[in-house]
Order: structure tokens, then sequence, then C-alpha cells
């Protein structure tokens, strides 16, 4: 007889909604933040009650890339930044790149 998962499923409605929060909240970090010349990305992963960790990675090619910025962040229910350690502060241009 088969062993029942240790945790039940995640319903694809939910799975949705956390992937639309992981964008809003990487959008917020970047609004912030700037955008670093060499963005590869903004890795949100979920921890618990919308606590988030948040790491910005830069790298001129993929065997390069290292996490610039890193932020344990707690949001709303909408992924708008409520708290952040560190705190989040301009450190790049507004329009994409370069120290600002």
């Amino acid at each position: 007889m088969p062993k029942e998962p240790a945790t039940p499923p995640v319903p694809i409605a939910e799975i949705a909604d956390r992937a639309r929060l992981r964008e809003a909240i990487a959008r917020a970090v970047l609004r912030a933040l700037g955008h670093p010349e060499d963005l590869r990305g903004v890795d949100v992963r979920f921890l618990w009650d919308n606590r988030y960790r948040v790491n910005v990675l830069i790298g001129g090619d993929a065997t390069a890339v290292k996490i610039a910025h890193s932020y344990y962040l707690q949001t709303d229910s909408e992924g708008c930044i409520l708290t952040s350690t560190p705190a989040l502060t301009r450190k790049y241009g507004v329009e994409g790149g370069g120290a600002g």
C-alpha cells in the first residue's frame, strides 16, 4: 500500500499566487535598489508568513554569477515591502545600471 505524502499537494492556484508575489517582490526590490549594470536576476524565496529571503544576482556571464545584495523581507499580502533587513537603499541609477 503506497504511503501518503508527508505534506498535501499545493493547489495550482496557490502556486500561481506565489509566483505572482515573487515577481511583485522582485520588482519592488529593484525599484528601491536600482538596476545593477550586470543584473542576472532576483531570487525570491518564500520562508513563512509573508517573509522572504531575496538575493540580487549579478555577473557578466553564467560562470561569474554572485550575490550582490541579500535581504530578509516581510511583505503584505500583495507583495509590498513592510520591513527589510538590511534596509533597502538606492545603490544604482534609476534607468537600469551604473552607480547612482
